[in-house]
């Protein structure tokens, strides 16, 4: 059952799609798609830290680069602050990690609407992503991905009048460890739950198809497969030692993940596909498993969130402690990679586009990996221009 912190004064009405994930492990569709979540082989491209590429399509040589500006500090004091979902009324709800409480944030103002039960918090795990129901307020629900006592599990709970209540497990069983638990929650255009999640320190785990681990699932509110998956299974595509952001462009899907100490991946999903984990990092171009559109050196990223805007996935990163922008069309890198806000606000975890068109960015040095400043853990409101 959820334990209501504090009742908010006005009723959220929600329609918004949902959102958003972990830890570094490393550091310490297009619209012709006939199958939701999948497109044509991406490109490989990226060798160096700052990842390499093929020549840019005239779209993005015309588009140009993208300027970052910090319009705003939108929420100060958050306890490692990891899944973030909008609101139709422009508030949003962010959860906190390892204090298992979801929280409002609207106006400048911060309350408490809700705890999740039994979240066993350690490490990387606790309580990590959320989405709302697309079709809010008919289905008046959130949804959370969080760690218990002997798994990493999914639940939906009521969300009416800025309270949680009616909590229950859709699905459970997923791989857990002090590392790699994924996280990240989305809804696609298709109506259907993505979950990114880790192999849990269990290499195999990737490659297994009876395990959930190391999987980017796709699923119905109720916890089922979703149609149209492989094999008819609960997952999407396979071979991913932590995934962490998940983000769309139309219909397709793109992800984030952890590589172990050499690359660090940006990788476009196609549904069936096997991405390799733990035989391939990076760009190895091994038979029957496909190539990140980009990698990065952890140093460099060590890649959480990702958000899609203006033509580009944009991508937080912890141990990089920077913000890249990546051109991306069709399911393909058009452009180099930029840098935003190196070292200027410490470890950042995640990012989301918000109703107004701007990114909310958190950081995440409260996560006992990086020494805390005045006011973190924040969330800023990044806008775009060019």
């Amino acid at each position: 059952m959820v334990k209501t912190m504090v009742r908010a004064r006005t009723a959220v009405v929600v329609t918004a799609l949902a959102l958003a994930a972990g830890c570094s492990g490393n550091d310490e569709p297009s619209a012709s798609s006939t199958t939701p979540g999948t497109t044509s082989a991406p490109t490989t491209a990226g060798t160096t830290s700052a990842p390499s590429s093929s020549a840019p399509s005239s779209t993005a040589a015309a588009q140009g680069p993208v300027k970052l500006t910090v319009a705003s500090t939108v929420a100060t004091g958050i306890e490692v602050p990891w899944g973030l979902a909008f609101l139709p009324d422009k508030s949003a709800l962010v959860s906190e990690r390892d204090s298992s409480k979801i929280k409002r944030i609207a106006g400048g103002q911060v309350s408490e609407v809700g705890e999740v039960d039994d979240v066993d918090a350690s490490s990387e795990g606790g309580l990590l992503g959320l989405a709302v129901d697309p079709q809010y307020p008919t289905r008046p629900y959130i949804y959370a991905m969080y760690t218990s006592g002997d798994d990493n599990r999914i639940a939906r709970l009521t969300y009416r009048n800025n309270q949680l209540s009616d909590q229950q497990v859709i699905l459970d069983g997923i791989q857990k460890a002090a590392i790699h638990n994924g996280g990240r929650l989305r809804f696609g255009p298709d109506g259907y739950l993505y979950v990114g999640t880790g192999e849990a320190g269990d290499r195999p785990n990737a490659q297994d198809d009876n395990s959930l681990g190391g999987k980017i699932l796709r699923i119905t509110t109720d916890g089922k497969a979703a149609p149209g998956n492989p094999g008819g299974r609960l997952w999407l595509s396979k071979g991913h030692r932590n995934v962490q952001g998940l983000a769309f462009d139309g219909k397709q899907l793109y992800a984030s993940e952890f590589g172990q100490s050499t690359w660090d991946e940006l990788n476009v999903i196609t549904a069936g596909a096997n991405y390799g984990w733990p035989a391939a990092e990076g760009i190895d171009s091994l038979d029957g498993m496909t190539n990140p559109i980009a990698v990065w050196k952890p140093a460099d990223a060590s890649p959480s969130g990702i958000a899609f805007a203006q033509g580009h996935i944009f991508m937080a990163s912890l141990r990089g402690e920077r913000l890249w922008a990546i051109p991306v069309a069709n399911g393909k890198r058009t452009g180099e990679p930029q840098a935003f806000f190196v070292g200027e606000f410490g470890r950042l975890r995640t990012v989301e586009t918000a109703p107004d068109g701007s990114l909310w960015l958190t950081t995440s040095n409260t996560d006992g990996r990086n020494d805390p400043r005045d006011g973190d853990d924040r969330i800023l409101r990044i806008t775009i221009s060019r």
